[in-house]
């Protein structure tokens, strides 16, 4: 079942870049007492991705938490080193979290994953946006195939 507004993110544990190496990151932990505008993309280093979709929100980051964001965070069905390089490669840094969901286990159970064999990439997420305010979905915006609308950063900012 897909993920919906009002409901709880389910429990995972997902995967960032420290200064020891790879931590865990446990989302009940991290979405707990915060508001977070949440986005996925089908992989780091991919076109739109890199070229629009992480690059909007590291130009909004400021804008986003002058409107009461916490965090902005980022993940994809790639693993931690990917993430980090991809990150830092994009000047996220201090603007936006990048999380790993190496094994899609996060996606999977948010019930937004799509099969990208086609493409070579296997099971990969969705293009999605969404704000979690204390763990719970306030707002959702799933892509169509293709699509980059309602995922944005502006839209995001529009949503708060």
């Amino acid at each position: 079942m897909t993920i919906k507004v009002g409901d709880t993110l389910p429990a995972a544990t997902l995967t960032t870049m420290t200064a020891d190496g790879p931590g865990p990151v446990v989302t009940a932990d991290y979405f707990a007492g915060k508001k977070v505008v949440l986005f996925s993309v089908p992989g780091a280093f991919t076109p739109t991705c890199s070229a629009k979709h992480l690059p909007g929100f590291v130009e909004k980051a400021a804008e986003l938490k002058a409107k009461g964001v916490d965090e902005i965070a980022c993940f994809a069905v790639n693993d931690v080193f990917v993430m980090d390089a991809w990150g830092k490669g994009s000047g996220a840094e201090g603007a936006v979290t990048m999380l790993a969901d190496g094994n899609a286990a996060f996606t999977k159970a948010l019930g937004l994953e799509m099969d990208a064999s086609g493409f070579g990439m296997g099971i990969r997420s969705q293009r999605f946006s969404m704000i979690v305010d204390n763990g719970t979905v306030t707002e959702l915006n799933v892509e169509a195939p293709g699509d980059f609308k309602v995922s944005t950063a502006e839209h995001a900012l529009s949503q708060l």
